[in-house]
């Protein structure tokens, strides 16, 4: 039987045809190029049944939205390098920006950027994690990784560069949660007697007492701090600095962080990013006593300084007035721990630290939820990610199981 002449279709219908070349061909509107133009994909198959199967195979994919785009053909690398500058930069945080760049300069480019990216499978993913950790990377580092990829390319299927997100598929690397020991109380007076003998020793007061986190204590200002009233507010946090050289056209030869006209190229600090994060802490009458002592002793730097005074307003400053550095601030920990003989460990284990002291006292869980600056919606397993069971904890409860099962103990 002699096929039919070829008829127009209604614009945006799908068409098959046979060509003059005895093959059967498909033309399917999938939707608009970058200039405008209709994007028609052709399909070409050897018989009638083949290519109407590709045919409406093409049109399930367009409806449900899992069409490549058409365009650049991007490779990995060429896909994370643009998404990393011009898609996320301008829409996270510095700190989250620093952490992908870190993931697609280090890691992802190095290990998977050849890939086309509509052709990356879930199992070259699995085995680059592999890789990573047996060429000495940690499991966090990998996880990391693998949020971050996965993030570029759910960006890069919502745009319409590619149809799936192998990311969703493949395994991230297991995580195990080390057990952290909080600090005890004799270690806590170890260093907040050692910490006396620093400037800025209110600083590891407020991180051993209040659990602020570094970001939170270096940006905290005194507009925030009232001392009469006994309260802090915690809205601001400081962020790690960033320079660009400054030295011109005469080179200083050294790394921007260490050139004599270097250039600041980041703010000193963000408000802080959530609103639970944002809030009010009660301060204990011997740390108001303390930070009174602090406040004084600052204005006698700021006398010294005279007119090198920056006047920021920080709380915890330089010696001129300035912000601290994190990295600075954290090596003045791990000297502070080595000095005060107590056990090595991360400075976010200060906040551990206060929040087991605070289940130890009793405090309610509504209480400690704002203290902390903990959402309401994971407050529960932040309790019980910091909030660590301690002996005298445990030796508290077994007394009174003891008493309820067999009685008070002799000399009750």
């Amino acid at each position: 039987m002699t096929e039919k002449k070829r008829t127009r279709q209604p614009n945006g219908a799908s068409t098959i045809y046979l060509g003059k070349d005895g093959k059967w061909h498909g033309r399917v509107t999938v939707g608009v190029r970058d200039d405008g133009k209709p994007d028609r994909r052709h399909i070409e198959r050897r018989t009638k049944p083949e290519v109407t199967k590709a045919v409406r195979e093409m049109e399930r994919a367009r409806d449900a939205k899992k069409l490549k785009k058409a365009g650049q053909s991007w490779t990995l690398r060429a896909w994370l390098e643009h998404w990393v500058e011009n898609i996320a930069k301008p829409y996270v945080s510095e700190n989250t920006y620093d952490g992908y760049e870190v993931d697609v300069r280090v890691h992802l480019v190095p290990g998977l950027g050849a890939h086309k990216l509509d052709r990356l499978e879930p199992e070259h993913l699995e085995s680059f994690y592999r890789k990573m950790q047996a060429a000495g990377s940690s499991a966090g580092t990998a996880h990391h990784v693998h949020r971050t990829v996965r993030v570029a390319l759910g960006e890069a299927v919502r745009r319409g560069h590619t149809a799936a997100n192998a990311a969703e598929i493949a395994k991230a690397p297991r995580l195990e949660e080390e057990d952290i020991e909080p600090y005890t109380i004799e270690e806590v007076r170890s260093l907040l007697v050692e910490a006396a003998k620093l400037r800025n020793s209110a600083r590891w007061v407020v991180a051993l007492a209040l659990g602020l986190r570094q970001g939170e204590a270096l940006g905290l200002h005194w507009e925030d701090v009232d001392l009469d009233a006994g309260y802090a507010r915690i809205r601001k946090n400081r962020l790690r600095p960033r320079y660009a050289h400054g030295c011109g056209g005469d080179p200083c030869g050294r790394k921007a962080g260490y050139c004599p006209a270097r250039q600041q190229t980041r703010r000193e600090h963000k408000s802080t990013k959530s609103r639970a994060g944002r809030r009010t802490i009660g301060l204990p009458d011997p740390l108001i006593k303390l930070l009174r002592q602090h406040r004084e002793a600052q204005e006698r730097e700021r006398a010294v300084a005279g007119a090198d005074w920056e006047g920021k307003g920080y709380v915890f400053a330089s010696p001129t007035g300035g912000p601290l550095s994190p990295n600075t601030d954290y090596h003045v920990w791990k000297r502070l721990l080595r000095d005060a003989g107590v056990r090595d460990g991360r400075l976010h284990d200060a906040r551990h630290t206060a929040a087991t002291v605070l289940l130890i006292l009793g405090v309610p869980d509504v209480v400690v939820d704002a203290i902390m600056g903990w959402e309401p919606g994971g407050a529960a397993r932040m309790r019980a990610r910091y909030m660590h069971v301690t002996g005298a904890v445990l030796r508290k409860v077994a007394g009174q199981v003891g008493g309820a099962l067999w009685g008070p103990a002799e000399g009750d």
